[in-house]
């Protein structure tokens, strides 16, 4: 690598490093979380964001889009996206939108974090998970579709993103692998967040009866449990140490 190609990928890493920042400092700064899971904040202003989406449901549905894959390049978890993909735009439309566009992002993530900070990725993670090594080597798609499945093994869903840096991982590969591997897991969130929707719009305050009791509550729950218990076959299979 000569200099002026380093110097290059020094500008641009420390220019995504300081967007992050900023990101982060705006979202925290602006964003009370305790209204965020307040019941009556969340009721006061899901017909207003209804009323928006049936408006202009293609501008939402574009925003929404390129704000995911903001958020992944971020470093962003998914689960607060894919809750309100289902809360906003229902089961099937929200995990078209949602799994399209996180898999967009962490594709586009993993090709930065190759680009720019492959040596830190290797520092940071090498020394743990260089292990996976030789399943990638086998056959990283199946491989890494197996990883997204179980949730990458409890690893964070950041560092989920950047790990096949280690393996030299085809972005191709990586992008199908995300896309597949995440489907499941992200479909249960995703009709989670409308079953959510679903309770709040028929309840004025519903109990907890009335919530967990709705087959839109409790059926994604279960399918989660079966995720889980696959999963956590799978990790035995494929993740042992």
């Amino acid at each position: 690598m000569n200099l002026s190609s380093r110097n290059l990928k020094l500008i641009f890493g420390a220019f995504y490093l300081f967007i992050l920042f900023v990101g982060l400092y705006f979202l925290f700064s602006s964003v009370d979380i305790r209204d965020l899971t307040s019941y009556d904040f969340i009721r006061s202003n899901k017909n207003i964001i209804l009323h928006y989406k049936e408006e202009n449901f293609f501008l939402l549905t574009f925003v929404f889009f390129i704000f995911c894959i903001i958020w992944v390049l971020l470093l962003g978890f998914a689960s607060p996206l894919l809750l309100f993909a289902g809360f906003v735009f229902g089961k099937w439309w929200g995990i078209t939108i949602a799994l399209l566009s996180t898999s967009i992002g962490a594709t586009l993530l993993y090709i930065m974090a190759g680009m720019f900070f492959r040596k830190f990725v290797e520092e940071k993670l090498a020394p743990k998970f260089s292990k996976f090594r030789e399943y990638f080597s086998k056959n990283d798609l199946i491989y890494f579709m197996c990883f997204r499945f179980v949730g990458g093994g409890g690893i964070p869903y950041a560092i989920q993103n950047v790990l096949p840096v280690l393996f030299n991982m085809s972005s191709r590969n990586y992008f199908f692998g995300t896309l597949f591997g995440s489907l499941p897991s992200m479909f249960i969130t995703v009709s989670l967040g409308a079953g959510i929707e679903k309770v709040i719009d028929e309840n004025e305050r519903p109990g907890f009866f009335n919530f967990f009791g709705s087959p839109d509550i409790y059926l994604p729950i279960i399918g989660f449990f079966l995720i889980l218990i696959i999963g956590i076959i799978l990790k035995n299979k494929f993740f042992k140490k």
